[in-house]
């Protein structure tokens, strides 16, 4: 159970690191290397920008759940 836990760490901490640095900051970002001649018809608040902060949101709750569960594991 705690490997499995360790690799789900694994895995959701890089997927979250690809995840945030996807997200758009003021400069652009990583985000804006993927279609960026379509800036002016993607702003913060359309569906894939959304849709990006619920995967991000996702990964981050089962992030800390691998965590959590890690530390309780260990614990014992």
């Amino acid at each position: 159970m705690i490997l499995f836990l360790q690799i789900l760490l694994i895995v959701s901490s890089l997927l979250l690191i690809l995840l945030v640095l996807l997200h758009r900051g003021r400069g652009g970002g990583l985000s804006s290397l993927f279609g960026g001649g379509m800036q002016s018809s993607l702003s913060g608040s359309s569906v894939v920008e959304k849709n990006l902060d619920r995967l991000t949101l996702f990964v981050g709750a089962v992030w800390v759940i691998a965590i959590v569960g890690v530390g309780l594991l260990n614990k014992l």
